[in-house]
């Protein structure tokens, strides 16, 4: 696989600027995949073990990494799948569930991931959930032992995932694990892609005001002209979560709705794939005492940034102001830059 040669193809085509650091990477990529997919017969006949099953791509928000794992995967001729990891666990808690009478849950779940995927693709890798930490650790071993490929995209070093969670030390096995069987490479790059992103369509206002609500309703009427109102309602496990505001796909929400109730990523992931648009209201500053709903919002992002879900939002700050809680100020910057990204989408109407 000449990595490269295509790489530089795809930047000539779509005018992106060529950068030394992504090539590198992409090199360290073509060697990944000849090491894990090409490998010599007399190496097959010997049965030599995997070195570094994983590829843990690591940097800043808005350096690339994203457009150069999907690169990579895109080019991949193998079974693949490429996953949301809170989709990955919703799956894995749910096939337990279902297979709760079987003592070896975990090892029945990777086996049946073997037969759909060699190699499997997780963006912006993080782990908040103190359940999915504790599990980690055996899951990933067993994925790892059945010779599972995995790549990762994060802002967060691998020794520094789930850092000042709860109980962290049992989520130390699963850092271990990693470690053992990935190559953990940074990308470095002293920009942010997605925040020189020129083409912000006015779909991120504030301060909230009167001139606010009235550029969100205008942009509103004519993304629904034509379009049939009905309550939409959702099931996820047995809930029935109502929207109200919902236009064949466009929806509008305000931001209590989603993120003052006790919603996850299992009725958000339910929300994406329902919508085309997104329209969000009242996008509040974030302090230690609704950094609970911080949290639920990176989620929401995250998700509907995985969909390429467009939106447009009114906010109490402007998006280069919007204040964090303490605890949540890192992930929260990925958070920023993604919504660049999605309030950029064009979208006509």
């Amino acid at each position: 696989m000449n990595l490269k040669k295509s790489f530089l193809k795809l930047c000539e085509n779509k005018e992106f600027e060529i950068n030394k650091n992504q090539l590198d990477i992409i090199e360290k990529l073509n060697y990944f995949y000849n090491e894990n997919f090409k490998k010599s017969l007399l190496n097959r006949i010997l049965n030599k073990k995997d070195k570094n099953l994983g590829f843990y791509l690591v940097g800043d928000v808005g350096v690339g990494k994203t457009m150069i794992l999907d690169f990579f995967f895109d080019k991949l001729v193998e079974k693949k799948l490429r996953l949301h990891f809170n989709e990955f666990m919703i799956a894995f808690h749910n096939f337990i569930f279902q297979n709760k009478k079987k003592e070896n849950g975990i090892i029945e779940f990777v086996k049946d991931l073997s037969k759909k995927a060699k190699i499997l693709y997780f963006d912006e890798f993080q782990v908040t959930n103190i359940v999915d930490a504790m599990i980690l650790g055996k899951l990933f071993e067993k994925i790892f032992e059945e010779k599972i490929k995995v790549i990762f995209s994060s802002n967060i070093h691998i020794d520094d995932l789930y850092k000042d969670g709860l109980q962290r030390d049992q989520f130390i096995p699963f850092i271990k694990i990693l470690k053992k069987n990935s190559k953990e490479i940074e990308l470095k790059i002293e920009e942010d892609y997605r925040l020189n992103n020129s083409n912000i369509n006015q779909r991120f206002l504030s301060p909230l005001n009167q001139p606010t609500n009235f550029k969100l309703n205008k942009f509103f009427r004519k993304a629904t002209k034509n379009k049939k109102k009905n309550l939409k309602i959702l099931e996820i496990k047995g809930r029935k979560l109502k929207i109200e505001n919902f236009y064949e796909g466009i929806i509008k929400f305000n931001f209590n709705e989603l993120f003052d109730k006790n919603l996850g990523s299992e009725d958000y992931i339910k929300i994406a794939a329902n919508s085309t648009f997104i329209f969000l209201e009242n996008l509040p500053n974030f302090d230690e005492n609704n950094s609970n709903q911080q949290q639920r919002f990176i989620t929401f992002i995250d998700i509907v940034y995985e969909k390429k879900i467009p939106l447009m939002i009114t906010s109490e700050s402007n998006i280069k102001l919007i204040k964090s809680s303490k605890n949540l100020i890192d992930p929260f910057r990925r958070t920023i830059s993604r919504l660049h990204e999605l309030i950029s989408i064009n979208y006509k109407v």
